[in-house]
């Protein structure tokens, strides 16, 4: 662990499930399933998991809830136990106090980055937003974050990416605007500033193969998308793994292209987006139900739940792209993952 560089795999590009929360039918933390789902992971080859981030639901860092260093734990040690280092990231959100805090307890937990969310700074200037990015980078590396404005996040000119890239310890950018043109910002953003070192990922769950896909150039230099950190992930998992190695430097062929649109219908269904993603983490916690590695649908807010007709949804892509589900993976080794 403590010789280990994960600044390499996460350079060359790697699968990373946003980790969701395992909950009882009290809405109490279900410690077996949640270590079940990060052996899940882990066995499904990915190259790290991000926890605490929206997939794993934002309210566990309520004090009435007390969750958020539990989970983290949780992962950490199935992470401890793996057969091959792992990149480990931690959510951070709040006002600058409260996502140092966070940064702090992800450097005490052995959290190589943290993924920091900018929901918190609804009317802060660009200077503002810099100089919380700076405070939080001072304590563990950063990965940014372009997050959808219909989930919580805001939109953040090029300017903003521009100086952000010039911020030392960033290590890599989510980009998950579900935007083309504010993308588009961020890769553009990093290559001018000249950072080669900062990684770009997708979090674009309507847009995954595409993204893998684009070459980009500015300023005569070429970047690609080279991994994902994504809560669409978080299910069908192994499919995944093997979906970014085959489209890893890969041409734009017109059988990837189309797989690419099965993947983004399938997200349509799992992430509600019909109904403004309103079932977003309830439909991935219907997919993890029907594999047996979650017991139920339950969110910590009693009100997020599936929407009319998302049931009927998940149906139908499961019927429609078979090839793209990892249930007999799942159902060989669900029972030694949830002891």
């Amino acid at each position: 662990m403590n010789n280990f560089d994960f600044r390499s795999p996460l350079h060359h590009g790697i699968a990373i499930p946003a980790h969701p929360l395992a909950l009882t039918a009290q809405r109490r933390l279900d410690e077996r399933r949640q270590r079940a789902l990060s052996r899940y992971y882990i066995a499904a080859g990915v190259g790290g998991l991000a926890v605490g981030v929206h997939t794993t639901q934002f309210a566990i860092r309520d004090p009435q809830i007390g969750l958020f260093k539990p989970v983290l734990e949780l992962a950490k040690e199935e992470m401890d136990r793996a057969a091959t280092p792992l990149v480990r990231i931690g959510g951070i959100c709040g006002a600058t106090p409260q996502a140092v805090g966070e940064a702090e307890l992800l450097r005490e937990l052995g959290y190589h980055a943290g993924l920091l969310s900018l929901g918190a700074l609804p009317a802060a200037t660009e200077d503002e937003r810099i100089a919380h990015c700076r405070a939080v980078a001072a304590v563990l590396p950063v990965v940014g974050f372009y997050l959808q404005p219909s989930v919580g996040g805001r939109v953040l000119p090029y300017s903003f990416w521009r100086r952000f890239a010039e911020i030392e310890n960033v290590v890599a950018i989510k980009m998950a605007p579900f935007n083309r043109y504010q993308t588009l910002d961020v890769v553009r953003a990093v290559i001018e500033a000249g950072r080669d070192d900062i990684a770009l990922y997708t979090g674009n769950d309507d847009n995954i193969v595409a993204d893998f896909l684009t070459p980009y150039r500015f300023a005569g230099k070429e970047r690609r998308i080279v991994g994902g950190l994504l809560g669409h992930w978080s299910v069908w998992t192994q499919r995944a793994v093997q979906l970014l190695e085959q489209c890893r430097n890969a041409e734009a062929t017109s059988d990837l292209l189309r797989l690419g649109i099965e993947v983004t219908d399938s997200n349509a269904a799992f992430f509600d987006a019909a109904n403004a993603y309103h079932g977003c983490i309830a439909g991935l916690h219907e997919v993890l139900r029907r594999q047996g590695l979650l017991e139920g649908l339950w969110c910590l807010d009693e009100h997020e739940s599936l929407s009319p007709g998302q049931l009927e949804e998940i149906d139908r892509v499961y019927r429609a792209y078979p090839h793209l589900n990892d249930d007999a993976f799942v159902e060989a080794h669900r029972d030694e993952w949830l002891r």
